[in-house]
């Protein structure tokens, strides 16, 4: 089919030989590459490397039509039979993206900056296999140096039965957590910093040596990365209470906080706090609201915050909805050229009609697109409820707000896009406090 995506884009008069040969050149290369990981999850158990039993590549692969579409707009042109010639075939390819990937288009904006600017990103879970597709991935598209936490032959291993390109060494830094000479380093670093929390030099060592998130951690600090991704095995919190103790905050945020964003058929809302505050104050939620909206303009998407609660513009008295409301003043107060407004309904916050039906003159003009919610219940359960009612699980982040460094820490249930993704805004981040 993708033949004809590219004939289609570029205006091909005609299918010429040298079309169809641009597609089978490309065909053939794929044969030959690494498995997707959406072919591997597709055909589980079976081996998929090239030979007699696989010499073309499956039709899940998301790969052909990046690949085959181009190649044969480029062979189009050439041929001279291009009406509309494709002048920027990487630009092409980005907006091929949205066929591939719901959070194609979203992304591009964060993508775009880490490709100008990588930097080097250290991978806790070094040693996963979701980690080492993604890595190829982003070496592949540039996005970032890669740095991975990993015990040597058992990455070396997976590397090969994923059938990957990558080469320790070549490809990216590996920290062996058994052998790595820095380990005095590490642990004498996380004594000082943890001398009085009880932290004694054989407990520092029994520490550093058993937390991969810790050793990231610590190489962050170091200035030996630039960025940090974590999260994939484990709970949340004990990833979090690393960063806290390593990282800590940044002078001018007040807490920890994460948000997600999804992808729904009408709307792209950003939703706080999903991950870290159980019951924020006013003036967390202020802090969290501003550092989400900053976030959210890495994305270009200019932020449209509705502070949700059970009640709406003072029908409740409850200290929730007060709460809420005093948090959206000192929103005003500190970020007053961005729309806002609450205490509102969930409805009221997407839709105007509802919202003015309440409150004629509201500060805030047309849909939502960051909910910031009381709790941390009623921002984890709306997210979850969203990412499979209609989400279709298409979503990103979490993200984590207020890290004096750019540090992310995902979820045991990211796929490989997700890392790839989270890659990409990790060095946006970098770049961002680089700049």
């Amino acid at each position: 089919p993708y033949i004809f995506r590219g004939a289609l884009d570029c205006g091909a008069s005609k299918i010429t030989e040298a079309m169809k040969l641009a597609c089978v050149r490309e065909i053939a290369d794929l044969a030959k590459a690494e498995v997707a990981d959406q072919v591997a999850g597709a055909y589980a158990g079976q081996e998929l490397r090239f030979g007699p039993e696989h010499i073309i590549p499956k039709p899940f692969d998301p790969r052909l039509i990046l690949r085959i579409a181009p190649a044969v707009a480029q062979a189009a042109a050439e041929s001279g039979v291009a009406t509309r010639p494709i002048v920027d075939l990487e630009a092409y390819r980005q907006q091929l993206l949205r066929f591939v990937y719901q959070t194609g288009m979203f992304m591009r904006p964060v993508f775009a900056i880490a490709k100008a600017r990588p930097a080097r990103v250290v991978y806790a879970e070094g040693e996963d296999e979701r980690v080492l597709r993604a890595v190829q991935v982003v070496l592949d598209e540039r996005l970032a140096k890669p740095i991975l936490v990993g015990r040597r032959e058992v990455v070396r291993q997976r590397v090969e039965r994923a059938g990957l390109r990558l080469e320790i060494g070549r490809d990216f830094e590996l920290c062996d957590p058994e052998s790595d000479p820095r380990f005095r380093e590490y642990w004498e670093l996380y004594r000082g910093l943890m001398a009085r929390e009880g932290v004694t030099p054989e407990v520092a060592k029994a520490a550093v040596r058993r937390s991969n998130t810790l050793i990231s951690s610590l190489m962050l600090r170091r200035g030996e990365a630039d960025a940090m991704l974590c999260g994939l095995v484990g709970q949340f919190d004990a990833h979090l209470e690393k960063v806290r103790d390593v990282i800590g905050l940044k002078p001018d945020a007040r807490t920890f906080a994460t948000v997600n964003a999804l992808m729904l058929p009408q709307y792209t809302l950003f939703l706080a706090d999903t991950f870290v505050n159980e019951e924020p104050g006013a003036e967390d939620l202020a802090d969290i609201a501003l550092m989400a909206a900053a976030e959210m303009q890495r994305f270009g998407i200019p932020p449209k915050v509705a502070f949700v609660s059970h009640g709406i513009f003072g029908s409740s008295k409850r200290a929730s909805a007060r709460r809420m409301r005093a948090a959206r003043d000192l929103f005003v107060q500190r970020m007053p050229h961005i729309e806002c407004d609450g205490e509102m309904h969930g409805d009221a916050a997407l839709s105007e009609p509802v919202r003015r039906g309440y409150l004629p003159d509201s500060t805030l003009g047309g849909s939502a697109n960051l909910l910031v919610l009381p709790n941390i219940d009623a921002a984890n359960i709306l997210f979850n409820v969203l990412k499979v009612t209609v989400g279709h699980g298409v979503t990103v982040g979490p993200v984590l707000l207020g890290a004096a460094r750019p540090v992310h820490i995902l979820t045991p249930s990211s796929t490989v896009r997700r890392v790839v993704n989270m890659t990409a805004l990790a060095v946006a981040d970098a770049a961002a406090a680089a700049a």
